[in-house]
């Protein structure tokens, strides 16, 4: 038996006496299966996430968005002019700045931003206005227009 008299006592204390004549027994190693890596060892011991999804729901919660903006009549005016402008330059594919709406995919409200670009057609039929790269941004969800000098087009980069 292995430990001190000492030692003994305190697993008999334990309750533990019961296990003695396993303690001696040498450790077992298999002949069939390799032992396991400790990187998998250790990754049996990894953190438990009891709320699946909890903490991504917390993120999005928090996340900020804006809301939409209503233009008064004299912004949809200015903004009706430099859209005629666009057209009017159409066949330069003008150089552009437009600020717009995003909505947000998974609640209230999205995000404004602004995309630099040369406009290559106004969809008439759907409302939008498609770039040079493809984007195509609804003309409703356009907040402010800023268009590059008459001097300046595409045209001149391709």
């Amino acid at each position: 038996m292995r430990g001190t008299k000492e030692d003994r006592k305190f697993l008999s204390n334990q309750g533990i006496d019961k296990y003695q004549d396993m303690i001696s027994l040498p450790h077992h190693v298999s002949k069939t299966h390799a032992p396991m890596p400790v990187q998998d060892r250790a990754a049996q011991f990894a953190p438990f996430q009891a709320l699946n999804g909890h903490g991504e729901a917390v993120r999005e919660t928090a996340r900020l968005t804006a809301e939409r903006l209503e233009l008064d009549e004299a912004c949809k005016a200015l903004l009706d002019g430099k859209l005629r402008t666009i057209w009017e330059r159409l066949s330069l594919k003008p150089a552009v700045s437009i600020t717009y709406f995003v909505p947000d995919a998974y609640k209230a409200g999205g995000s404004y931003v602004t995309k630099e670009g040369c406009v290559k057609k106004i969809d008439q039929y759907e409302g939008s206005l498609i770039f040079t790269d493809r984007t195509r941004i609804k003309i409703d969800d356009i907040i402010e227009i800023d268009i590059a000098k008459e001097d300046f087009s595409c045209i001149i980069r391709e």
